[in-house]
């Protein structure tokens, strides 16, 4: 999910020279497949979701000459209008063909990779993420966005309100209930 330049691993070690393209395509490759997990769990379909993180890595590249700072709640701004948009161009579609939304998206199923030693612990693993994303799909979006980004993407309360546009005691105020209701939705499971 890079912009197809050279990808820097380690940016501790980048050189002060180097071009503002490498120090972004950097950047995006590192956000990418947290980019990719949130845009899933928020568009429900596989596809969409790749398409929403590659448009707003490319959108990025406008911003190429910003400081790197700015690039973070930037990147996560711009994805989140990709995946509001599509989520509506969703809704339209379907209420203008007189539709009505697949109950687990298009495709509900996950491409796991088992990679692991412990074949039950990784199916308890997938298990385990299966249900969270289950039970992040029925909160309310506000809700899902603040504890994908709080929570899974472990970005402080500042930097989660410029991404959704919104007040710190907004972001608080989801956050809680979103805990409240994923408690509720996954005492079962534990």
């Amino acid at each position: 999910m890079s912009t197809g330049a050279r990808a820097i691993t380690d940016p501790s070690t980048r050189d002060a020279e180097a071009p503002a393209d490498a120090t972004l395509d950097a950047f995006l490759a590192g956000v990418g497949p947290r980019a990719f997990r949130f845009a899933e769990a928020g568009l429900r379909h596989r596809e969409d979701a790749m398409d929403a993180v590659q448009e707003a890595m490319m959108k990025m590249l406008a911003y190429r000459e910003r400081p790197a700072e700015e690039w973070t709640p930037l990147f996560w701004s711009i994805l989140r209008s990709r995946i509001i948009d599509v989520q509506r161009r969703r809704t339209f579609r379907l209420g203008w063909l007189g539709g009505s939304p697949p109950a687990g998206g298009e495709d509900a199923s996950l491409d796991w990779a088992d990679d692991g030693p412990d074949p039950s612990r990784a199916h308890d693993g997938r298990e385990a993420y299966g249900r969270l994303l289950a039970a992040l799909r029925e909160l309310p979006r506000r809700q899902r966005e603040a504890f994908t980004l709080r929570v899974l993407e472990e970005f402080d309360v500042a930097d989660t309100a410029r991404i959704m546009k919104c007040s710190e005691g907004s972001v608080k105020t989801h956050l809680s209930r979103a805990r409240a209701a994923l408690q509720r939705q996954l005492e079962d499971f534990a």
